[in-house]
């Protein structure tokens, strides 16, 4: 007769005794522990059980806070005594007009240009454009970036987000508000160079992804 699977009782008492950051290694030891019981669950079973004993509506909210939690966190010093820190990531983009780029970026998405550089009148452009904490670096060097890129990037408040885009009347790109596939909200709109910005958010306000 085989062993009924554990209650979310059980697994609340077991979730006493363990962190949730160890929330693989204890899937691993519940199905180590059903498995001599005759009971087969799969490895991602046991983390949806796990996942729903720490009150997460999945396996996916709860390895998203797990990895928001470990990325604001500060490693261990490095040998000179300094703390090794990761601060910002900033994608690069290709671009091959100046003013249609501007255009996208500035007019219809409503980033600042916060600085420009060229190494000399004629060469090509190497920008920074910014909206809140979002970051972008807009590239006309050959080397920097290949046309087609995709970035993506988790935010708050779509809806309204999407309504001024809208508002706008860009002529080449109206996007839609869809829903995604990882259980959010998506906008993704197309630069005039192959670039796609996909713009994020996740159903649920509680969601540690965004």
């Amino acid at each position: 007769m085989q062993a009924p699977v554990p209650t979310f009782a059980k697994l609340q008492r077991f979730k006493i005794m363990r962190n949730y950051k160890d929330a693989k290694a204890m899937a691993r030891s519940l199905r180590t522990s059903l498995e001599a019981k005759s009971v087969e669950l799969s490895h991602s079973d046991c983390l949806e059980l796990i996942a729903n004993a720490f009150e997460f509506r999945d396996w996916n909210v709860m390895a998203a806070k797990i990895d928001a939690e470990a990325g604001s966190a500060t490693s261990a010093p490095v040998a000179n005594g300094n703390a090794l820190v990761f601060k910002h990531v900033i994608p690069i983009l290709r671009i091959f007009d100046v003013e249609k780029a501007y255009e996208f970026y500035r007019d219809f998405l409503g980033f600042n240009v916060d600085w420009e550089h060229r190494f000399h009148a004629g060469a090509p452009l190497y920008a920074q454009v910014s909206r809140g904490n979002l970051k972008l670096h807009l590239s006309e060097h050959h080397g920097d970036a290949s046309p087609g890129s995709t970035v993506f990037v988790w935010m708050r408040g779509i809806e309204a987000f999407h309504r001024e885009l809208i508002g706008k009347a860009y002529k080449y790109n109206r996007p839609g508000l869809e829903d995604a596939e990882w259980d959010a909200k998506m906008v993704q709109v197309y630069d005039p160079f192959g670039n796609k910005v996909r713009f994020s958010e996740p159903h649920a306000a509680d969601d540690p992804r965004a």
